[in-house]
């Protein structure tokens, strides 16, 4: 039997559909991925759509946004990724610069050089939001191999994925909260999914010890920092319980692996190419994975 889903002004709500909450007076977008209905209480269990962010609300709470409300809102999110990424580039290239001159001893030379920068495994509780890193991957030049692992399965599967792929840094995320009615914010039951990434941090490092052979970044919005810190990875979120914004982990990483392997990457340098900055990213020093090599000739005619 079909059952009508109504929000706020009445509206049609449906899986798949784009949400804002009035209850936090319409600040974050969400797309609905469950509808569970129990007795008369119907509630929409929801995903940030730029935040990785993992909520629950009566549909009475919740407005559809519209398709030109949602492509003015993404507009303006595209305005701040693509600044990121043009910081991110500059610096990639000032850091090209400086390593052409080391490899040359400063002589001036028409020697190109090449580069092999770190391998990123990232493994995504968010199919879409896997998509959308992807991509910015590829447009970072960062070779990358991306999975989609449900939270809760990542314990048990971390171990095949590296033995399967061998990459240089490791990136688990997906979806995550605090809900402070469940316990105090050092309690590791009062979050959604952060024993999940405490967990696959621990089996990953029986696997590779070392910070410096696997560089992990663990963690969604509102993740349990110390816990997964001190469970074995380099970055992870969120040190103040902020969201994080679903392509935070892509600048983290992407700038560790255009770091040379003989310098070590500023915690602050890191995270303030990401669009959360230090209240949702944070970390230990770690060093880079890129290694320059050279001549550089091409195979073509």
């Amino acid at each position: 039997m079909y059952l009508s889903h109504f929000g706020g002004e009445g509206m049609n709500i449906n899986v798949g559909d784009i949400v804002e909450r009035a209850s936090y007076k319409y600040d974050l977008l969400f797309r609905v991925v469950e509808i569970k209905q129990d007795g008369d209480e119907v509630t929409a269990i929801l995903y940030g759509d730029d935040f990785r962010l993992i909520a629950d609300a009566p549909l009475s709470d919740l407005r559809v946004i519209i398709e030109s409300e949602y492509r003015e809102k993404g507009r303006r999110s595209s305005v701040q990724i693509d600044e990121n990424y043009k910081l991110f580039k500059r610096e990639a290239l000032e850091q090209k610069e400086k390593r052409k001159f080391e490899a040359t001893n400063g002589f001036r030379t028409e020697v190109n050089l090449f580069q092999i920068p770190g391998r990123v495994l990232h493994i995504d509780g968010d199919p879409l939001y896997l998509k959308k890193c992807i991509e910015m991957y590829n447009k970072m030049g960062v070779p990358v191999e991306g999975i989609y692992c449900k939270e809760r399965e990542l314990p048990s599967k971390i171990g095949y994925y590296l033995d399967h792929y061998r990459p240089d840094i490791l990136v688990i995320t997906g979806h995550d909260a605090y809900t402070k009615a469940k316990g105090l914010v050092t309690d590791i039951e009062a979050y959604r999914h952060s024993k999940f990434f405490v967990e696959a941090v621990k089996e990953a490092r029986k696997k590779v010890p070392s910070l410096d052979h696997l560089v992990i970044f663990a963690g969604a919005c509102q993740s349990h920092f110390e816990a997964i810190i001190r469970a074995g990875a380099n970055f992870a979120s969120s040190p103040t319980r902020v969201n994080i914004h679903a392509l935070d982990p892509v600048y983290v990483v992407g700038k560790i692996s255009f770091t040379s392997f003989m310098d070590r990457v500023n915690v602050y340098e890191v995270v303030r190419n990401t669009i959360t900055g230090e209240k949702g990213l944070g970390g230990i020093e770690t060093k880079g994975i890129l290694r320059t090599g050279l001549p550089f000739q091409s195979m073509e005619e």
